[in-house]
């Protein structure tokens, strides 16, 4: 309220102070072509959720806000943002490119928040970010939020912000959601589709199933929603290349249950608002430890139990010491396997002892090739004869609704998006 930069600190899953234009000058007459309080976040889910909520405090206040991200026509947002706004929720690449061709400008920006800076940071986002700042005057109000405080973090904090308020909940070092079970699975590459089915065998005859399946590329998304979707497992998904509307379609019906099966790349690891998710597997194991942390903090929330399933494989072994670590600071059983493959510098191992082809099948379950898969058919049986990624269009707008399941017909009566 006094006007100083603030950094705040919290775990994933917990609640950051809102960061919304609550303070004394927040009432101030509009100015035309110029924004007085951007707010930047890492991607268009989040923004929209932060939207949701910022316009009932503008509405109160009398301040107009718009919402601008990539992926939506840009000819609405540019007219909204040319009325002249007070207020700006945006991503950093589509504000950037209506800073640089004079659509808005933010010299009389006076309140800046930069949300989920480490994320923004994780996706690539710092040239934009220090393009964006470099537009607004030097005397405005910072207020940079983060899950973590890593190195980064702390250099663009020292070089955007003076004499900041610190504000912390929890400790500072990484630590994983303690009303999240970590359950890791050491076993090959070729094995985790397998094993991945088994997964969602068992959880589709829970009473909640709502699962996040989280890979590494878009392809591999696409791979297997295909496959599932063929099998009648109720799976979509959602990754960067996908239009604006037919990722709010898809949210909505992972969000209202009616699909409960939900893959993604990261771009849905933070932002998603969804505070009934069960499950988390990670198919691919992240990059680092703190987006392995920001992933399975999609479930647990709000002082629920959920369980995060997470694949593990020879090549991710250079990454054991950083998981080991936080699984130690959340009192997670830690498979032996792991603390091998720590102490293996190249992460190197045979196929055969981590659970391929005749391997140790401790961390597998028992896989069998006769599995019988939760939607009828088993292992064997696995129908038309078809290349295993013929595209997300190869199965139409309206595939067969899975057993005693909600028909996917479509969107308020409407025909679904092509996928």
């Amino acid at each position: 309220m006094s006007g100083r930069d603030i950094i705040s600190i919290a775990k994933t899953g917990s609640v950051h102070a809102s960061g919304h234009p609550s303070h004394p000058g927040a009432a101030q007459a509009r100015i035309p072509r110029g924004s007085k309080r951007p707010r930047a976040s890492p991607t268009r889910e989040l923004a929209q959720q932060v939207e949701e909520v910022g316009r009932e405090y503008c509405r109160d206040m009398n301040l107009s806000l718009a919402c601008i991200f990539g992926g939506a026509a840009r000819g609405h947002q540019a007219r909204e943002l040319s009325r002249g706004v007070d207020v700006i929720i945006a991503t950093p690449g589509r504000l950037l490119d209506f800073l640089e061709n004079n659509t808005t400008n933010l010299r009389r920006c006076t309140y800046l928040v930069l949300d989920e800076a480490d994320r923004m940071l994780d996706m690539g986002f710092e040239p934009q970010i220090r393009k964006i700042v470099s537009q607004v005057r030097p005397d405005r109000q910072t207020l940079m939020f983060s899950a973590t405080w890593p190195k980064d973090v702390r250099a663009m904090a020292a070089d955007f912000q003076k004499d900041a308020a610190f504000l912390n909940v929890g400790s500072l070092e990484l630590a994983a959601n303690h009303n999240i079970t970590q359950k890791i699975e050491i076993l090959d590459e070729s094995a985790k589709d397998r094993r991945l089915m088994e997964l969602l065998s068992d959880i589709l005859r829970q009473p909640e199933p709502k699962t996040i399946i989280f890979v590494d590329t878009k392809r591999k998304a696409d791979e297997l929603t295909y496959t599932m979707r063929r099998d009648r497992i109720p799976a979509l998904c959602i990754h960067g290349d996908k239009k604006q509307n037919e990722r709010d379609w898809v949210l909505n019906e992972f969000r209202h249950g009616r699909t409960p099966i939900l893959l993604a790349t990261d771009v849905a690891a933070r932002g998603l608002d969804v505070n009934d998710i069960k499950f988390v597997i990670n198919y691919d194991y992240p990059n680092n430890s703190e987006d392995y942390v920001h992933r399975i903090g999609r479930t647990g929330r709000c002082d629920k139990k959920g369980t995060a399933y997470t694949f593990f494989t020879p090549t991710n072994g250079p990454k054991a010491g950083d998981l080991i670590k936080v699984l130690k600071e959340a009192n997670q059983i830690i498979p032996p396997q792991l603390y091998e493959m720590k102490n293996m510098r190249s992460g190197k191992s045979s196929s055969r002892r981590y659970g391929g082809p005749g391997g140790n099948r401790e961390f597998l379950g028992g896989a069998s090739r006769g599995m019988k898969r939760p939607y009828g058919g088993s292992g064997n049986d696995s129908g038309p004869k078809r290349g295993r990624f013929d595209g997300p269009s190869a199965y139409g707008p309206n595939p067969p609704p899975p057993y005693g399941g909600p028909s996917w017909g479509g969107m308020n009566g409407r025909s679904a998006p092509r996928w």
